[in-house]
């Protein structure tokens, strides 16, 4: 996958774990999980959002775009 999700890095970073994070997200811990280990294959705006704000980041710092090896550049 292209798309790499580094919520578990900015989580350490500002020190908060996984329910306390649901908890301000307004999320279930099962999605978060989800998300935290690069499961997931979408993520809403308004959840991203709420991430942001409650780990005072960017979504830039949350996500990070890697180019698949196999994918042939033009």
């Amino acid at each position: 996958m292209a798309i790499i999700v580094n919520l578990d890095v900015m989580m350490a970073k500002r020190k908060k774990g996984l329910t306390e994070l649901a908890g301000e997200v307004d999320i279930t811990l099962a999605n978060l999980s989800i998300l935290k280990n690069n499961k997931a294959k979408a993520v809403r705006f308004t959840t991203l959002e709420a991430i942001c704000k409650a780990l005072d980041c960017q979504p830039g710092d949350i996500l990070e775009y890697v180019p698949d090896d196999n994918q042939e550049t033009e």
